[in-house]
């Protein structure tokens, strides 16, 4: 990866975007990529097709593996013109565009245009990078990263969400990363454990080696300790050769355990002394071993259930759970949803190589409505099904296909889904309209007060789905103050 270029373009040499951006990328790359900077201002006064020639032959020059394009407000219109200079024979360096414009319109139509993602200020590493290094790892100006770079810049997706749940696990990440301790991630089935725990690994001093991934659910239980700590030969029938175990394997890296709870009571009395003293005993030797591994460990179960069901030791959990870190599901950031689907869709557009490049308002409402029980990878999945299928550029809601509830008893079926109609009902509404309650209330038929009564109902604050820095949140929110203080006053 030594000598791999980073191209950042730009608009002038003071835009406050654009150092911050470099600041980021400077303190990640000062010794593995060169960081080359073009300013955009020297092609303002070039027609298209001059555009098109410089910036061509810079980046002909330059050969970078990721493109970033900061693009702040005033400047997207030019962005949008200068983007299609990077139209040419493959491959292509993927362009990230970077903007202080946090509005889905603009974010969907530099996507169209085939940018490979949209970052949006306030500018934090924990975005920036994870995300660089899954561009790299997708290609290096045409060359294939040799295996022992994939396993340490690979991330499957880039950590997408902007809503607070979200966001308030995002910001434990590099923390966690910077300290050298195991940490416990859980989380439902499908929202980003594996993602998670990669992040951490990437983001520590530990990024140069390698992140060893075990299901511990796929392994035979008669097999797990073999796997893990390794086993001498003849250590076991079929035994015929020494074999090292994952332990091993992940010398001076992170050793990632997901699903935790499927591994046997005796393999956690081990894993257990290996976390204490840093030393393990493969099957069938009479000698100690020293591995120097960190320990992420994962599970979509209840902890403290789990334990009380005897599947989890109780020291083993205490150990393991010395940093917590629990990921939301879905359903508790719907405001990510569009985020995440737009993603997807872009992702799988140029994988299916077909021009699809949007949902209908109709689908999006869908989309939101939802409670996704397989979070994050239930959306993929869905999206990439939708795509394949697709015959228009712009999918519809009928194209969006998701499974049907399985029915409960008539009163609590219907108790369960008024409360989440009404709820996910909203939501969608104020998704569509950028935490514009009266926007959302017209588009609704209802008044302002009825409409802020049922937020009230189910506890949902506007401001988390209106964009940040909008002039009028401040306004809003002083609107609401007084609406509730008559409200709870009895005051229309």
């Amino acid at each position: 990866m030594k000598n791999t270029n980073i191209l950042l373009l730009d608009p002038n040499p003071t835009c406050e975007l654009s150092g911050a951006l470099g600041k980021i990328l400077e303190s990640s790359t000062s010794t593995e990529f060169n960081l080359q900077r073009e300013s955009l201002s020297d092609y303002s006064g070039q027609d298209s097709s001059g555009n098109t020639g410089l910036l061509s032959g810079v980046v002909s020059r330059i050969k970078p593996a990721v493109i970033f394009m900061v693009s702040p407000t005033g400047f997207l219109r030019q962005a949008k013109s200068l983007f299609q200079s990077f139209k040419r024979e493959k491959p292509d360096p993927p362009v990230v565009v970077v903007s202080d414009v946090n509005e889905p319109g603009q974010m969907y139509e530099m996507l169209k245009l085939g940018a490979a993602d949209y970052i949006t200020s306030p500018l934090k590493p924990i975005e920036i990078l994870p995300r660089l290094w899954r561009l790299l790892e997708q290609t290096c100006w045409g060359e294939t990263l040799a295996p022992s770079e994939r396993d340490n810049f690979h991330l499957d997706r880039p950590l997408i969400g902007q809503s607070q749940p979200f966001q308030d696990v995002v910001s434990k990440i590099p923390i966690v990363a910077q300290y050298d301790v195991t940490a416990m991630i859980v989380g439902e089935t499908g929202t980003g454990k594996e993602l998670c725990a990669r992040a951490i690994h990437q983001l520590s001093h530990r990024a140069e080696r390698k992140l060893v991934t075990v299901n511990c659910g796929s392994i035979p239980n008669e097999l797990v300790e073999s796997e893990l700590f390794g086993h001498e030969r003849g250590a076991f029938t079929g035994a015929t050769t020494a074999k090292q175990g994952l332990i091993r394997e992940a010398e001076g890296g992170t050793l990632f355990l997901d699903e935790l709870d499927s591994l046997p009571l005796l393999a956690q009395v081990k894993l257990l002394r290996f976390l204490q003293e840093k030393e393990y005993l493969p099957v069938g030797a009479t000698k100690t071993q020293i591995a120097n591994v960190r320990v992420i460990a994962a599970t979509n179960v209840n902890l403290e259930s789990a334990v009380r069901a005897g599947k989890i030791r109780q020291d083993l959990y205490y150990r393991l759970n010395m940093i917590p870190i629990e990921l939301p599901p879905l359903r508790d950031r719907r405001e990510d949803i569009p985020l995440l689907a737009a993603n997807f869709l872009g992702r799988f557009a140029r994988e299916f190589r077909k021009n699809v490049n949007g949902f209908s308002p109709d689908a999006m409402m869908k989309l939101c409505g939802y409670d996704w029980p397989g979070n994050i990878r239930e959306l993929e999945n869905v999206i990439g099904r939708a795509v394949a299928f697709a015959r228009e550029p712009v999918i519809r809601a009928h194209e969006i296909a998701l499974p049907k509830p399985v029915p409960e008893s008539f009163q609590e079926m219907k108790r369960k889904l008024v409360e989440q109609f009404e709820r996910t009902y909203l939501q969608s509404l104020l998704i569509v309209s950028d935490g514009n309650i009266t926007k959302a209330a017209e588009a609704a038929h209802k008044n302002r007060r009825a409409f802020f009564e049922l937020m009230k109902k189910y506890d949902i604050d506007a401001d988390q789905f209106r964009p940040k820095d909008d002039p009028d949140a401040g306004a809003d929110r002083m609107n609401l103050s007084w609406q509730k203080t008559f409200a709870d006053k009895g005051v229309s």
